[in-house]
């Protein structure tokens, strides 16, 4: 296995950390702490408990990853119900 390797995963969010990390559990039951990665920090791509995403890990440390990916939810979409924008 190369060192640029990365493993992913998909998961769930369970639990908002301080400093912008996530508890995730991942859906072979393991639990890690993940953060986001800088695009979604970029683009302002909010994550929830409930969310399903997908997390970049290192073959070296199994227990931490990063959130690359938010999976969209049905029923959420850029026009939400009742409220409308404009400028």
């Amino acid at each position: 296995m190369a060192k640029e390797e990365l493993l992913t995963m998909e998961g769930q969010i369970d639990e908002i950390l301080p400093d912008g990390r996530f508890g995730v559990m991942l859906d072979n039951t393991h639990r890690i702490i993940a953060y986001t990665a800088g695009k979604m920090r970029k683009f302002r791509i909010r994550s929830v408990v409930g969310d399903r995403v997908h997390v970049e890990m290192t073959p070296y440390d199994l227990s931490k990853g990063r959130i690359v990916f938010r999976e969209r939810t049905p029923g959420q979409g850029p026009g939400r119900a009742g409220r409308s924008f404009r400028r």
